[in-house]
Protein backbone atom coordinates (compact mmCIF):
# COMPACT_ATOMS: atom_id res chain seq x y z
CA UNK A 1 0.00 0.00 0.00
CA UNK A 2 1.38 3.37 -1.25
CA UNK A 3 2.28 5.92 1.70
CA UNK A 4 0.34 8.88 2.06
CA UNK A 5 2.24 11.92 -0.01
CA UNK A 6 2.58 15.15 2.02
CA UNK A 7 2.26 18.50 -0.26
CA UNK A 8 -0.55 16.32 -2.35
CA UNK A 9 -2.36 15.68 1.20
CA UNK A 10 -2.04 19.64 2.13
CA UNK A 11 -4.35 20.79 -0.92
CA UNK A 12 -6.60 17.78 -0.30
CA UNK A 13 -9.54 20.75 -0.09
CA UNK A 14 -8.67 22.28 -3.18
CA UNK A 15 -11.11 21.89 -5.75
CA UNK A 16 -8.59 20.63 -8.39
CA UNK A 17 -9.23 20.38 -12.13
CA UNK A 18 -9.58 16.76 -13.63
CA UNK A 19 -5.98 17.68 -15.24
CA UNK A 20 -4.66 18.51 -11.83
CA UNK A 21 -5.87 15.88 -10.47
CA UNK A 22 -4.28 13.18 -13.17
CA UNK A 23 -1.21 14.71 -12.56
CA UNK A 24 -1.03 14.10 -9.22
CA UNK A 25 -2.11 10.56 -9.64
CA UNK A 26 0.79 10.13 -12.02
CA UNK A 27 3.60 11.46 -9.17
CA UNK A 28 1.83 9.25 -7.00
CA UNK A 29 2.94 6.11 -8.56
CA UNK A 30 5.98 7.52 -9.55
CA UNK A 31 7.35 8.34 -6.42
CA UNK A 32 5.81 4.83 -5.55
CA UNK A 33 7.64 3.31 -8.56
CA UNK A 34 11.18 5.14 -8.08
CA UNK A 35 10.93 4.31 -4.13
CA UNK A 36 11.22 0.60 -5.02
CA UNK A 37 12.56 0.23 -8.38
CA UNK A 38 14.99 3.23 -8.41
CA UNK A 39 15.79 5.89 -10.98
CA UNK A 40 17.31 2.85 -13.29
CA UNK A 41 14.60 1.14 -13.32
CA UNK A 42 11.94 3.43 -13.57
CA UNK A 43 9.69 3.34 -16.81
CA UNK A 44 6.71 5.09 -18.17
CA UNK A 45 5.24 2.18 -19.01
CA UNK A 46 5.27 1.05 -15.26
CA UNK A 47 3.68 4.34 -14.61
CA UNK A 48 0.83 3.85 -16.87
CA UNK A 49 -0.01 0.66 -16.47
CA UNK A 50 -0.63 1.32 -12.57
CA UNK A 51 -2.74 4.48 -13.19
CA UNK A 52 -4.14 3.34 -16.40
CA UNK A 53 -3.20 6.50 -18.27
CA UNK A 54 -1.66 6.19 -21.49
CA UNK A 55 1.72 6.98 -21.76
CA UNK A 56 0.62 9.89 -24.33
CA UNK A 57 -1.05 11.51 -21.76
CA UNK A 58 1.47 11.29 -19.31
CA UNK A 59 3.97 13.19 -21.80
CA UNK A 60 0.98 16.15 -22.07
CA UNK A 61 2.10 16.58 -17.93
CA UNK A 62 5.74 15.91 -18.10
CA UNK A 63 7.87 15.78 -21.06
CA UNK A 64 10.12 13.26 -20.41
CA UNK A 65 10.58 10.10 -17.62
CA UNK A 66 13.33 12.31 -16.26
CA UNK A 67 11.01 15.70 -16.00
CA UNK A 68 8.58 13.24 -13.86
CA UNK A 69 11.29 12.03 -12.07
CA UNK A 70 12.91 15.81 -11.28
CA UNK A 71 9.77 16.77 -9.84
CA UNK A 72 9.00 13.68 -7.79
CA UNK A 73 12.39 14.28 -5.77
CA UNK A 74 11.92 17.63 -5.33
CA UNK A 75 8.87 16.88 -3.76
CA UNK A 76 10.60 14.24 -1.50
CA UNK A 77 13.22 16.04 -0.26
CA UNK A 78 11.00 19.16 0.19
CA UNK A 79 8.50 16.89 2.38
CA UNK A 80 11.64 16.05 4.78
CA UNK A 81 12.37 19.20 5.31
CA UNK A 82 8.66 20.80 6.22
CA UNK A 83 7.68 17.38 8.27
CA UNK A 84 11.38 17.83 10.42
CA UNK A 85 10.81 21.45 10.70
CA UNK A 86 7.28 21.13 11.90
CA UNK A 87 8.30 18.38 14.04
CA UNK A 88 10.74 20.80 15.72
CA UNK A 89 8.41 23.77 16.20
CA UNK A 90 5.77 21.40 18.07
CA UNK A 91 8.45 20.60 20.35
CA UNK A 92 7.94 22.04 24.38
CA UNK A 93 10.72 25.09 23.89
CA UNK A 94 12.43 23.84 27.03
CA UNK A 95 13.25 20.69 25.30
CA UNK A 96 17.17 19.85 25.43
CA UNK A 97 19.18 20.41 22.30
CA UNK A 98 20.18 16.41 22.60
CA UNK A 99 16.20 15.63 22.49
CA UNK A 100 15.68 17.94 20.03
CA UNK A 101 17.99 15.33 17.82
CA UNK A 102 15.93 12.36 19.47
CA UNK A 103 12.60 13.80 17.68
CA UNK A 104 14.61 14.28 14.62
CA UNK A 105 15.84 10.82 14.49
CA UNK A 106 12.25 9.79 14.49
CA UNK A 107 10.70 12.24 11.86
CA UNK A 108 13.55 11.22 9.58
CA UNK A 109 13.17 7.71 10.00
CA UNK A 110 9.02 7.87 9.91
CA UNK A 111 9.31 9.98 6.97
CA UNK A 112 11.48 7.45 5.35
CA UNK A 113 9.91 4.17 6.59
CA UNK A 114 6.36 4.77 6.22
CA UNK A 115 4.75 7.88 5.81
CA UNK A 116 5.54 9.23 2.03
CA UNK A 117 6.72 7.46 -0.80
CA UNK A 118 8.05 10.63 -2.22
CA UNK A 119 10.65 10.70 0.45
CA UNK A 120 11.64 7.04 0.48
CA UNK A 121 12.29 8.18 -3.11
CA UNK A 122 14.45 10.83 -2.62
CA UNK A 123 16.65 8.83 -0.12
CA UNK A 124 17.74 5.91 -2.32
CA UNK A 125 17.47 7.77 -5.15
CA UNK A 126 19.78 11.18 -4.53
CA UNK A 127 22.64 9.43 -5.40
CA UNK A 128 21.93 8.00 -8.18
CA UNK A 129 20.53 10.88 -10.09
CA UNK A 130 22.51 12.47 -13.07
CA UNK A 131 23.76 16.00 -12.09
CA UNK A 132 21.06 17.78 -14.42
CA UNK A 133 18.49 16.34 -12.60
CA UNK A 134 20.11 17.64 -8.96
CA UNK A 135 19.22 21.68 -9.77
CA UNK A 136 16.14 21.87 -8.52
CA UNK A 137 16.38 20.44 -5.52
CA UNK A 138 20.36 21.11 -4.08
CA UNK A 139 18.55 23.86 -2.46
CA UNK A 140 16.21 22.11 -0.22
CA UNK A 141 18.52 19.59 0.59
CA UNK A 142 20.94 22.40 2.20
CA UNK A 143 18.03 23.61 4.24
CA UNK A 144 17.49 19.96 5.77
CA UNK A 145 21.04 19.78 6.11
CA UNK A 146 21.54 23.54 8.15
CA UNK A 147 18.44 22.47 10.48
CA UNK A 148 20.63 19.17 11.39
CA UNK A 149 23.41 20.91 11.52
CA UNK A 150 22.17 23.37 14.01
CA UNK A 151 20.70 20.66 16.33
CA UNK A 152 24.04 19.19 16.66
CA UNK A 153 26.11 23.00 16.59
CA UNK A 154 23.13 23.53 19.62
CA UNK A 155 23.86 20.36 21.28
CA UNK A 156 27.81 21.39 21.55
CA UNK A 157 27.20 24.41 22.91
CA UNK A 158 25.23 23.41 25.28
CA UNK A 159 27.28 20.83 26.07
CA UNK A 160 25.64 17.97 26.06
CA UNK A 161 27.76 16.38 23.05
CA UNK A 162 30.82 15.00 24.02
CA UNK A 163 33.41 18.09 21.81
CA UNK A 164 35.65 15.65 21.09
CA UNK A 165 33.35 14.91 18.10
CA UNK A 166 33.03 16.36 15.01
CA UNK A 167 29.83 18.44 14.21
CA UNK A 168 29.95 18.14 10.78
CA UNK A 169 31.21 15.01 10.15
CA UNK A 170 28.73 13.71 12.98
CA UNK A 171 26.14 15.11 10.82
CA UNK A 172 27.40 13.40 7.63
CA UNK A 173 27.62 9.78 9.32
CA UNK A 174 24.16 10.20 11.44
CA UNK A 175 22.37 10.51 8.32
CA UNK A 176 24.73 8.20 6.08
CA UNK A 177 22.75 5.50 8.42
CA UNK A 178 19.36 6.40 8.87
CA UNK A 179 19.05 6.94 4.83
CA UNK A 180 20.44 3.37 5.07
CA UNK A 181 17.68 2.11 7.33
CA UNK A 182 15.55 2.38 3.93
CA UNK A 183 17.75 0.00 1.87
CA UNK A 184 17.97 -3.05 4.52
CA UNK A 185 14.29 -2.52 6.93
CA UNK A 186 11.65 -5.13 6.56
CA UNK A 187 8.67 -5.02 8.50
CA UNK A 188 9.28 -8.64 9.60
CA UNK A 189 12.40 -7.20 11.55
CA UNK A 190 10.65 -5.19 13.50
CA UNK A 191 8.47 -2.61 13.50
CA UNK A 192 9.02 0.98 13.08
CA UNK A 193 8.64 2.16 16.46
CA UNK A 194 11.61 -0.61 17.33
CA UNK A 195 13.65 0.92 14.75
CA UNK A 196 13.03 4.12 16.14
CA UNK A 197 13.83 3.28 19.31
CA UNK A 198 17.10 1.42 18.60
CA UNK A 199 18.37 4.14 16.81
CA UNK A 200 17.79 7.08 19.30
CA UNK A 201 19.41 4.49 22.10
CA UNK A 202 22.28 4.05 19.73
CA UNK A 203 22.45 7.48 18.71
CA UNK A 204 21.95 9.11 21.86
CA UNK A 205 24.19 6.97 23.51
CA UNK A 206 26.96 7.85 21.57
CA UNK A 207 26.48 11.28 21.06
CA UNK A 208 26.43 12.43 25.03
CA UNK A 209 29.20 13.76 26.57
CA UNK A 210 27.99 11.67 29.76
CA UNK A 211 27.03 8.04 28.19
CA UNK A 212 25.45 7.31 31.57
CA UNK A 213 22.69 10.12 30.82
CA UNK A 214 21.26 9.03 27.34
CA UNK A 215 18.47 11.20 26.43
CA UNK A 216 15.13 10.00 26.19
CA UNK A 217 13.45 11.21 23.23
CA UNK A 218 9.87 13.38 23.45
CA UNK A 219 6.81 11.80 22.11
CA UNK A 220 5.29 11.99 18.80
CA UNK A 221 5.04 10.01 15.47
CA UNK A 222 7.33 12.41 13.86
CA UNK A 223 4.99 13.70 11.04
CA UNK A 224 4.19 17.17 11.44
CA UNK A 225 1.01 17.95 13.16
CA UNK A 226 -1.87 21.06 12.61
CA UNK A 227 25.31 3.19 -6.70
CA UNK A 228 27.88 5.41 -4.85
CA UNK A 229 26.11 7.90 -3.11
CA UNK A 230 27.42 12.05 -3.27
CA UNK A 231 26.88 13.80 -0.14
CA UNK A 232 23.44 15.55 -0.23
CA UNK A 233 22.92 17.68 3.02
CA UNK A 234 24.79 20.85 2.15
CA UNK A 235 28.22 21.95 3.05
CA UNK A 236 29.00 22.21 6.55
CA UNK A 237 28.43 24.52 8.48
CA UNK A 238 31.27 26.42 10.58
CA UNK A 239 29.79 28.32 12.88
CA UNK A 240 28.50 27.18 16.27
CA UNK A 241 26.19 29.93 16.84
CA UNK A 242 22.65 28.79 17.59
CA UNK A 243 20.00 28.83 14.48
CA UNK A 244 16.57 28.01 14.01
CA UNK A 245 15.15 28.70 10.56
Amino acid sequence: MSKVPFLVRAKAGDDDSKSERTRAQILDVAAEVLSTKGYAGTRLADIADATEIPSSEIYHHFPSRDDLIEEVMYRGISEMRQRLQQTLDGLPPDTSPVNRIMAAVEAHLRNELELSDYCTAWIRNSGQLPEELRKQQKKEEAAYGRIWQGLFDDAIAAGEISPELDAPLTRLLVLGALNYVAEWWDPRRGSVDDIVAKAQLILGSGLTADPSQSPSAPPGDGSAKPGARRPVFGRPRSSTARRRR
